[in-house]
């Protein structure tokens, strides 16, 4: 039996033994591990890890002193911000393409118009903090928390302290009349800040009143519109013109520039807010959105309660020079020199819902 036994392995295939073998012990080993298994069900498994500390921002808004409020956040959270910038409306659509599988957990932008766009299109969802709504007034906040305010901005009525007295301004309106005629500067019609203001006058006074205005400026304009608001102001000191519209906040980009030529543009020009005795002078504002998809939505509150804080409003001012929305915020020096002023009481909402209408006059009266 023995010789037999020995003489059939001598003719078997080594090569196939060896993998039965291997076969039989792994096949022994994994019903080893589901038998413990099945016999474990009292235990239940290491629970998952947290959510990641991250928060991730879709931001149309793009200033220095934004990444170093993210830097702080992150300082003193341990979350870390993720930010994608781009143009307001292609970031809308964007979370709109991705849906449910977006990224984004916040959208910031600095026009109310387009906060209200997004609130519309159904990206959004409402904020819920004790928090924010003790620091941001309710004027300064979206009707169902669906944004929160963060900063807001001035525009005002700029002019050359050398050939314009204050008291020879009063309203937007004035502006629009003959004693202005050739001497009124401003940015195009493109832009988003004259599209608001002009879509505020829409909500406070009709179209008839807000078309006359719009046709008044494009009459008195002392040059085609060209640049940004900065442009403007070095325009008015260049003798281009006398007064110009631009946001607050510009001007005080100019005083602090490391450009001396630009301070200097500074230096020689005056602030007027407008419309004190009447509807008062138009403001905008920056904000967030929780994204309705947001997955992480905890971080994101945080980092809006975070931005709205007294430290990081004070940083909003004394950096780029902003209006804080939290009215405990302190004020640097230059927003206090030009002192506190009567804003316009206009939902920010309005500011989209009559935006079409806007730029359908201003290409009526050929404000370019």
């Amino acid at each position: 039996m023995i010789m037999i036994f020995i003489t059939n392995m001598r003719s078997m295939n080594w090569n196939m033994i060896i993998r039965k073998f291997v076969s039989i012990a792994l096949a022994t080993v994994l019903i080893t591990g589901l038998v413990s298994a099945c016999g474990n069900t009292a235990s239940p498994s290491a629970a998952p890890e947290s959510a990641d500390k991250v928060v991730n921002i879709y931001s149309a808004r793009h200033y220095d002193v934004d990444a170093k409020l993210y830097t702080q956040f992150t300082q003193e959270t341990g979350i870390k911000v993720n930010v994608v910038e781009g143009k307001a409306e292609e970031l809308i659509e964007k979370i709109k393409r991705e849906g449910k599988s977006t990224p984004a957990d916040l959208f910031i932008t600095v026009d109310g118009g387009v906060l209200n766009n997004a609130k519309q299109s159904g990206i959004l969802q409402p904020v819920e903090s004790s928090v924010i709504e003790g620091q941001v007034p309710a004027a300064l906040r979206d009707t169902d928390n669906q944004w929160i305010g963060l900063s807001t901005r001035a525009r005002v009525i700029v002019f050359s302290k050398d050939r314009v007295k204050p008291e020879q301004l009063s309203t937007y309106e004035d502006l629009a009349s003959d004693k202005w005629k050739g001497k009124v500067l401003v940015r195009s019609s493109t832009s988003m800040y004259n599209q608001s203001l002009l879509a505020s006058f829409i909500a406070l006074d009709g179209e008839e009143k807000a078309e006359l205005w719009a046709q008044g400026i494009a009459a008195n304009l002392a040059r085609d519109p060209e640049g940004g608001d900065r442009d403007q102001a070095k325009a008015v000191v260049a003798g281009i013109g006398d007064v110009a519209i631009m946001n607050t906040y510009y001007v005080g980009q100019l005083f602090n520039s490391d450009d001396s030529e630009e301070v200097k543009v500074a230096e020689q020009i005056g602030v007027f807010f407008p419309n004190q005795e009447t509807t008062g002078t138009h403001r905008n504002i920056s904000g967030a959105g929780l994204i309705k998809h947001s997955r992480n939505k905890e971080n994101a509150v945080k980092l809006i309660e975070f931005l709205t804080g007294e430290k990081a409003q004070a940083l909003f001012a004394s950096e780029n020079f902003e209006y804080p929305v939290n009215e405990k915020a302190e004020w640097p020096e230059l927003l206090k020199s030009w002192g506190a002023f009567k804003a316009q009481e206009v939902d920010f909402a309005e500011f989209g819902d009559y935006n079409k209408t806007a730029v359908q006059i201003m290409n009526k009266v050929g404000w370019k």
